[in-house]
């Protein structure tokens, strides 16, 4: 056998609310993947329910640098698969992540992860951390403001990204638009600067959550119910249909008392944080 890497790579929540395809953020959650090179053999190891070709995402990634023939995958992930955590993402940039490793670390992984996942926001933050704005190809990003807190809500029912994508038009109008506008820039002050109430009113939107709530009306409802329930707010993750809740850390504790009874039978709660360190990789 020959050499062997490891990637880790967090998931991540993208738009934030008003920052469609611009806003995201690493959450303390992780895939891993270990790559070994086995002379002759291809094979992709998981227990998860993905596939084992050369279809698998882990491996398009991979061979965006490196031909997969001759390495074994071994993929590990506690990354709900429930959608809109940014398991594509975490995907291809654990694959690219550990070719670069293998080939010498000078490909350009930020432009070949978003070639392969069409947008920017979650494989940004995936290979950078923290809270990032994807601006011309590049990456702005900005450290979680002290004293905030993010819960989880992953939905045990998928719902399917394409679907997401369809129920969006091709065109919004000019109002919705410059509310966003405004949204995003208060809450980018907001997270710069660690004012929480600013936070909170930038959280936002009218350009995608309500025009998808179809295909999540649990999830919208925690959403448009989350000031009640003593958070900061809420905002679809991705696509959806998974929820981030932000919080005050002092009031962390009371949110999720309050929201356990809501979720009860067709979600997972947990708290996450935002996961500061981007994707790694090491030889083993």
């Amino acid at each position: 056998m020959g050499r062997r890497v490891l990637a880790r790579v967090p998931a991540s929540s993208a738009n934030l609310g008003p920052g469609f395809d611009a806003f995201a953020a690493a959450l303390g959650i992780h895939m891993e993947l270990e790559v070994e090179e086995t002379p002759g053999v291809f094979a992709v190891e998981t227990d998860l329910p993905i596939s084992r070709d050369r279809r698998n995402l882990v491996v398009r990634g991979f061979e965006r640098l490196l031909d997969a023939e001759g390495f074994t995958f071994r993929i590990r992930s506690e990354i709900p698969l429930c959608g809109g955590l940014g398991t594509s993402a975490a995907a291809y940039v654990a694959g690219l992540l550990a070719a670069d490793h293998l080939s010498g670390g000078d490909g350009d992984l930020l432009g070949a992860a978003t070639e392969l996942e069409g947008h920017p926001d979650n494989v940004a933050a995936a290979l950078f951390g923290g809270i990032v704005i994807c601006i011309d190809g590049a990456t702005v990003a900005l450290a979680p403001p002290a004293g905030l807190e993010l819960i989880l809500i992953a939905p045990d029912e998928p719902v399917r990204t394409r679907l997401a994508r369809d129920a969006l038009p091709a065109e919004v109008p000019l109002a919705d638009a410059v509310f966003n506008v405004a949204h995003g820039a208060v809450l980018t002050l907001g997270l710069a600067t660690g004012d929480l109430e600013l936070v909170a009113r930038g959280l936002a939107d009218r350009i995608h959550q309500d025009r998808r709530a179809h295909l999540y009306p649990n999830s919208i409802e925690l959403v448009r119910r989350a000031g009640e329930l003593g958070a900061l707010g809420a905002t679809i993750s991705g696509a959806g249909p998974a929820v981030l809740v932000w919080a005050r850390e002092a009031d962390t504790q009371r949110v999720i008392a309050e929201l356990e009874p809501l979720v009860s039978g067709w979600a997972q709660l947990q708290r996450v944080a935002v996961e500061a360190e981007g994707a790694q990789v090491s030889e083993l």
